[in-house]
């Protein structure tokens, strides 16, 4: 560790947790630890993590503890666990402060993946040093009417999709979406794709499954889970 990294401006961080399992993804199953970062950039009214952003409804300094890279770096690697996940909130919005912190995560061996909304460029060096990008672009029906001509953000998508270390996944409520999802998928040449229920019940996800499990095949796209509502329901820190 330089000790630029050791002395560099704290983090803003909603909280970490593990070991546990990613829930999501092509990660989806493996042990993780995750740093999920605050703020956000969008407000999404149907988001899981709205203490990351919103303050008509938190009081965002009862939510946030400001971290240094050393002692996020040292927390991770107390466990011998091979996948750390960055996830938010947006974490790109801090990508300055978490580049030494995934470079020191990486060169000890351990995968990191960063989870995004896909509306911030990532940095070359970032690129250089993570193992992959989450991308999760959002749909119209889920965004704020404040949201609606950003959520996308062309340039961000294309830098993703560039860095030949993103996957692209999707939160669909019914088979309509996946005809937007199409459009997103053809218009920024998105690939791999992977669709992902919304909910926050295990009831609701394994029936959203059910309807989107046949469409997505004929697609061509992956289907994915969200397994820690399938094991903890909405249960924070899981």
């Amino acid at each position: 560790m330089t000790a630029a990294t050791a002395s560099g401006p704290p983090l803003l961080v909603a909280e970490v947790f593990g070991p546990t399992l990613q829930g999501e993804g092509p990660s989806c199953g493996q042990q993780a630890l995750f740093v999920r970062l605050s703020r956000c950039n969008l407000s999404c009214p149907s988001c899981d993590t709205p203490y990351t952003w919103d303050r008509s409804r938190f009081d965002l300094r009862q939510h946030t503890e400001r971290r240094t890279a050393a002692s996020l770096i040292s927390w991770a690697l107390a466990y011998p666990t091979p996948l750390v996940v960055i996830s938010g909130g947006e974490p790109l919005l801090q990508q300055d402060r978490i580049l030494p912190i995934v470079a020191a995560w990486t060169a000890a061996g351990r995968r990191v993946e960063i989870e995004t909304n896909g509306t911030v460029s990532p940095s070359p060096e970032l690129v250089d040093q993570v193992a992959a990008f989450n991308v999760s672009p959002k749909l119209a029906a889920f965004a704020a009417d404040r949201d609606v001509d950003r959520r996308i953000n062309p340039a961000a998508l294309a830098a993703l999709a560039a860095s030949g270390k993103s996957v692209f996944k999707f939160v669909a409520g019914s088979i309509g979406d996946l005809d937007e999802i199409g459009d997103l998928v053809t218009r920024f040449g998105l690939a791999p794709v992977w669709v992902m229920p919304e909910g926050i019940t295990s009831e609701v996800i394994v029936a959203r499954m059910r309807d989107l499990a046949d469409a997505v095949v004929a697609r061509g796209w992956n289907l994915t889970t969200r397994l820690h509502v399938l094991l903890w329901e909405d249960t924070r820190g899981r």
